[in-house]
């Protein structure tokens, strides 16, 4: 039995997004960092579906690259076949949103690092372990990268693996739009054709939009590209058609492509195009991969891509599969998904950074001698205008940390992801409480809200308020009737802490009740 489901093979990037909306990317001032690149996508889309994912490409010894490999770890990915390239950079790409059909972009990808994936790269042993290897046509660009994927799919074939190829088209990355048309999806080139027809019959599966189709077949009409794809393979091929979802053809291509088998698609208003081809794979990956029908894998693929184009970024943008499940039960009253608080809740909640929850929390707050805990012994809260020197040493320890806002504030700007925003709540207004809420978690951070004896009776009607934290703390009395309260309510809550005593040792310790989540 493989130890993986999935391999994905090819670019690994830094998705550094736009995040003003509605203008040009020349004029937007400030960007979100995500991985990208679409194996990468792949890689982290599947594992959030609960597949066992790997990548095999290449980062650079700096910054970005660690970045992409501590993500991808988050995510639940196997890092085991990237490979920390010390001579080049890693790859990065511009992204912006200006409308709803320009999404301008543009790719630093000269001599980058995952263009410099070789035969050397792909392990014998590692590709036996997998039930599939998944590649993009980008890697068949160049001769290098294109050997290294020949001998990953020769290897799986030898060994009984799947293999599939989304063709991914980007003339840019071909060498035949410059650098200032990144958006560009379709230039025809028999050159390419040529060269993407050669590795066809390799694939028991082959996904594409029309114009990937086209690029592939030869062809701008689509029955007849479509059907050129066939003469060179048997494989189920799978085209997407935007709004209208996608067909598949596992034989002759007929006369319509609405005789494909097909499943139901997801009107929802387009917010971002960008990566949704990877959210659709993923969820392809998904079905494909547990021998689900084809129905049931095109309409998995077309909600996880109705996810991606409602939502700002690539992979984050990408449904858990507790999140999947739930949306095909309960649906959405809102064409643009991002704007469902319940819906976005979910994601947040199933997605979230895979770490260990707390289960002793040193509060220093308030305590003026309190400026010293032990190298990574503790968790603790603190407080950043007495604590901020153990603060900045503390980033390195990998331990859960705290730190005191008030009830009303919003601007979480300069805080690290590595700080938990924790506020009490005091009798501050449920609408403060909210906007704190929403705007620690529009910036990645954890929230922890502490409720006193006094204010214990407020937690109801601040969760059907929407305040769903991350955490909360809660007074010892009636705790049991609180946690009951937030499994009904609230079941994504990560964890419940019992402010009191553990003993005279650390009076100031907040003991673990209740986590739902670990």
């Amino acid at each position: 039995m493989p130890k993986l489901d999935v391999i994905t093979i090819g670019r690994s990037s830094v998705d550094l997004y736009g995040a003003q909306v509605g203008g040009r990317l020349e004029d937007m001032v400030s960007f979100n960092k995500y991985i990208g690149g679409s194996p990468t996508n792949m890689a982290a889309g599947t594992a959030r579906l609960g597949l066992k994912s790997a990548l095999i490409t290449r980062v650079g010894d700096e910054h970005m690259g660690r970045f992409i490999v501590e993500q991808l770890q988050r995510e639940g990915v196997d890092t085991r076949g990237v490979v920390t390239d010390k001579e080049r950079l890693t790859a990065l790409v511009l992204l912006g949103i200006r409308d709803e059909s320009q999404f301008p972009l543009i790719f630093y990808r000269e001599n980058c690092a995952d263009m410099a994936i070789c035969e050397d790269d792909i392990d014998p042993e590692f590709i036996a372990e997998s039930g599939c290897v998944t590649v993009t046509g980008t890697h068949l660009s160049h001769p290098k990268t294109e050997a290294a994927v020949l001998k990953a799919l020769k290897l799986a074939r030898e060994f009984g693996a799947r293999t599939a190829l989304d063709i991914d088209y980007r003339p840019n990355l071909w060498g035949l739009a410059g650098h200032g048309d990144g958006e560009e999806r379709f230039i025809e080139s028999e050159a390419v054709t040529a060269k993407l027809q050669s590795t066809l019959h390799l694939f028991d599966l082959i996904v594409g939009t029309e114009e990937e189709f086209h690029i592939a077949g030869g062809s701008t009409d689509t029955l007849e590209a479509l059907s050129a794809v066939r003469d060179c393979s048997a494989a189920m091929l799978v085209c997407k058609r935007g709004p209208m979802g996608a067909s598949a053809f596992d034989g002759p291509i007929p006369p319509s492509l609405d005789d494909g088998i097909t499943g139901p698609g997801f009107p929802i208003e387009v917010f971002n195009v960008l990566g949704a081809g990877d959210g659709f794979m993923s969820g392809i990956l998904r079905g494909w991969l547990t021998d689900q029908d084809w129905e049931t894998t095109l309409t998995w693929a077309n909600a996880c891509g109705a996810f991606a184009v409602s939502r700002h970024g690539c992979a984050p943008a990408y449904p858990s599969w507790e999140e999947l499940q739930w949306f095909l039960k309960n649906g959405s009253q809102y064409k643009a998904l991002r704007k469902d608080a319940l819906l976005e809740h979910v994601h947040w909640a199933t997605n979230r950074v895979k770490s260990e929850n707390p289960t002793e929390i040193a509060d220093l707050r308030g305590d003026e001698a309190a400026t010293g805990v032990p190298s990574g012994a503790i968790d603790f809260i603190g407080n950043w205008q007495q604590h901020r020197d153990l603060m900045y040493r503390a980033i390195d320890w990998n331990r859960w940390m705290g730190r005191s806002a008030e009830a009303g504030s919003t601007d979480f700007r300069e805080w690290p992801t590595a700080h938990r925003v924790v506020c009490p709540v005091g009798d501050a207004a449920e609408e403060d409480i909210l906007k704190t809420n929403q705007a620690a978690r529009a910036q990645g951070l954890e929230v922890m809200l502490e409720l006193d004896a006094e204010n214990c009776d407020r937690l109801a009607s601040l969760l059907d308020a929407g305040v769903w934290p991350d955490y909360w703390i809660l007074p010892a009395d009636g705790v049991a009737a609180n946690c009951a309260l937030l499994e009904q309510k609230d079941p994504w809550c990560r964890g419940v802490y019992c402010a009191g005593g553990l003993g005279d040792e650390h009076p100031s310790i907040l003991g673990t009740v209740f986590v739902p989540q670990s």
